[in-house]
């Protein structure tokens, strides 16, 4: 009797020390940035105000946009629509196949600076040009080609991270942990980074339909550079976890991305 009174008392302890709610949102294997409060509040507010952002870019999509104000176009509307359903949907699937890695930052909303004044010079872009050459707007093929790509690379993505499951991470894993295995079916079977491919492809997607022509350059261009070294730096990684194994899968598969080996 006394032995079991001990050990609950030390379950308990041991659940005090390391108190793990099933709402909380602390990745196993690293720290969240910190801009961010990592709590189940900060989590639900900020899916609260995607899916604010989503519903207005839905109303404007659907109906094809308003007369006026003169920027409500449904190019923003499907703007708005993809980039709130992109940043929910990466920290639902995190959440969903891969809770270990799951904390606030799985919004990929604290990305990094470089990453907001690409969105922000996407709209700039888009509002000035609409408003002192409204014609360079009017190409619909142009719209309708990049709501092809954007839906797809979204899509791309998603499954590429669904598979993975546990597999994925957000940043580059530099360590090999146990239950890590080299992914080579399904979606990884057409590409050796789906998600990387997926993300490219979206956002050049929202520029296309926004018609934005410098951005759409712009992002090709800068997406391209932060891909390639990044897939340098992961593929180092997976060749010493992997080995041979991994260098038969890379000369068998591409990346799928223009140009990227």
């Amino acid at each position: 009797m006394t032995e079991i009174v001990q050990d609950s008392l030390e379950q308990r302890l041991r659940q005090r020390a390391n108190p793990r709610h099933s709402l909380d949102t602390i990745p196993m294997d690293s720290q969240p940035h910190g801009n961010i409060p990592n709590t189940p509040l900060a989590a639900s507010t900020i899916s609260f105000l995607l899916g604010a952002v989503f519903s207005l870019g839905a109303a404007l999509f659907s109906c094809g946009g308003l007369a006026h104000p003169w920027w409500a176009t449904y190019q923003l509307g499907f703007f708005l629509v993809a980039w709130s359903a992109f940043h929910w949907g990466e920290f639902a699937v995190t959440a969903g196949w891969n809770r270990e890695r799951c904390s606030v930052d799985s919004f990929l909303l604290d990305n990094g600076a470089t990453y907001h004044v690409a969105n922000g010079s996407a709209l700039v872009e888009y509002l000035i040009t609409l408003y002192l050459v409204p014609s360079v707007k009017t190409f619909p093929y142009v719209s309708q080609l990049g709501l092809i790509l954007a839906i797809g690379g979204q899509i791309l993505r998603t499954t590429a991270m669904i598979h993975a499951s546990t597999n994925f991470s957000h940043s580059v894993s530099l360590r090999k942990r146990e239950s890590h295995k080299l992914v080579t079916d399904g979606v990884y079977s057409w590409s050796r980074h789906p998600s990387y491919a997926g993300f490219f492809y979206w956002a050049l997607g929202t520029q296309l339909v926004l018609q934005n022509f410098i951005c759409f350059f712009g992002f090709a261009v800068v997406l391209w550079r932060f891909f390639y070294r990044r897939t340098q730096v992961e593929e180092s990684a997976l060749v010493k976890f992997f080995g041979e194994d991994y260098e038969i899968y890379r000369r068998k598969v591409g990346t799928r991305i223009p140009f990227m080996p």
